[in-house]
């Protein structure tokens, strides 16, 4: 069984208030983007090298092989589970993997048996799209429906906040003003149909350090629930992603990228998450984005 986890953006993100626990509470939107990894789970036997590797290497699952620098497929193997990894390097130890962590998770509950998981990476990761957050919801999503574990989706969600603050949002996957760590969702009536999405991320990366060095936690002048409510050309003015001021000092190409959007005809830029990814909404398709941003990921992509 195979799926498609998808990127989202922060459309607008303050950061609101210190919490007496360290974190903060921030106010956003999530907004899930067409920008996806592929992930599939079989049934640990021998000799099954999985969907995914036969037509990566046939080059035919959505163009991901043309799309994405191809790595040789890295295996790593434990009694309950064998990670195969492909596409784009993910740092770390395999097994903190989120796809792992949301399979020994329900493997805990339920009686699941040995699995073999192929995990393609396009999703950039350290770029505030939440791709690995997407692939620990949407496996839990396989993992429930090809077992049949019969979960709601408030259950479902449950199991997702354990893995991270933002991955309840991909289990039902659309746009949300969130709240609270990024973990307390209102469904919200957005729709950027006919608008284009030019995704830019440059080889940067944004720690939480840097992010947070010149936050002062505070209500935004306008919130972002009546902001969303006015046309799009307007957000401009008024929407602002709090992280830019603190990460654009110290990463002025980061800055620069946003710029070159709005030179562009961009009529909304802005950083995604705490970054390193920059996006901009355009009212027309983008010619030769990627000669423009050369040097770094770039995407386009029709908004829904």
């Amino acid at each position: 069984m195979i799926t498609f986890p998808n990127a989202k953006i922060n459309i607008g993100l303050n950061i609101v208030a210190k919490r007496p626990d360290g974190y903060h509470d921030i106010e956003t939107l999530f907004f899930p983007v067409n920008l996806q990894d592929a992930l599939e789970v079989t049934l640990k036997k021998p000799l099954d090298t999985g969907f995914i590797k036969k037509k990566l290497e046939a080059g035919s699952l959505l163009n991901l092989k043309t799309e994405s620098k191809f790595q040789n497929d890295e295996v790593f193997t434990e009694d309950s589970y064998e990670l195969h990894l492909l596409g784009d390097a993910i740092e770390g130890n395999p097994a903190d993997n989120l796809v792992v962590k949301a399979y020994r998770l329900l493997a805990e509950d339920f009686d699941i048996p040995p699995v073999i998981i192929h995990l393609y990476k396009h999703i950039p990761s350290g770029a505030g799209l939440g791709g690995g957050s997407a692939d620990a919801a949407f496996m839990l999503k396989l993992l429930n429906e090809k077992f049949k574990l019969n979960l709601s989706t408030e259950k479902l969600e449950e199991y997702a906040a354990i893995l991270g603050a933002d991955c309840a949002f991909f289990i039902q996957n659309k746009p949300v003003f969130a709240s609270g760590i990024g973990n307390i969702f209102e469904e919200i009536n957005l729709s950027l149909k006919g608008y284009y999405l030019v995704l830019v991320k440059p080889d940067i990366f944004v720690s939480t350090k840097d992010a947070f060095a010149n936050i002062i936690p505070m209500k935004p002048n306008h919130s972002l629930k009546e902001i969303i409510r006015m046309p799009v050309e307007t957000w401009r003015a008024t929407m602002k992603n709090d992280f830019e001021d603190s990460v654009f000092k110290k990463f002025p190409e980061i800055a620069a990228i946003k710029d070159k959007l709005y030179d562009m005809g961009a009529i909304y830029a802005s950083m995604s998450g705490s970054g390193s990814s920059v996006f901009g909404i355009f009212r027309e398709q983008v010619d030769h984005v990627d000669e423009v941003f050369n040097g770094c990921f770039c995407r386009q992509r029709a908004l829904e």
